[in-house]
């Protein structure tokens, strides 16, 4: 999880500083690399505990799932508030201002987390293995 996080944090980043800032383009590309992020949470988890076909659909799934809501309450609850701490003129894309790379991070860590925890979440309702009678 942790290199998934740093990698997570890392494409986010470079898609800040050299990615498009189009009004379109720009954020798409965000999605698109937080997207892949989650994805890779979910695969871990399936690799890792080798789930078999349907296991890596609910994770995948479930890891997307959890991933955007994550995303999606993130923004206005945490990362919103923060950036409207520090005084900034002008849009904080075009500012060039160290938050505005720092929200990126925070972003990536946060939709990874989120999936992770939706990963969680459906692993407690799985049914365990039955176990061997001694």
């Amino acid at each position: 999880m942790k290199t998934i996080i740093l990698l997570a944090v890392a494409a986010s980043f470079l898609t800040a500083v050299f990615g498009p800032t189009a009004s379109v383009g720009g954020p798409m590309t965000i999605a698109f690399v937080l997207f892949l992020a989650t994805l890779a949470v979910g695969v871990y988890e399936a690799v890792s505990n080798k789930r078999g076909p349907l296991g890596w659909i609910l994770n995948l799934v479930a890891a997307v799932i959890g991933g955007f809501v994550a995303a999606a309450f993130a923004g206005p609850a945490i990362v919103e508030p923060i950036i409207m701490l520090f005084p900034v003129n002008g849009s904080l894309a075009s500012s060039g201002h160290p938050l505005f790379y720092v929200g990126y991070a925070v972003m990536a860590v946060l939709t990874v987390l989120g999936s992770w925890l939706a990963i969680q979440i459906v692993n407690r309702f799985r049914q365990t293995p039955a176990r061997a009678q001694i």
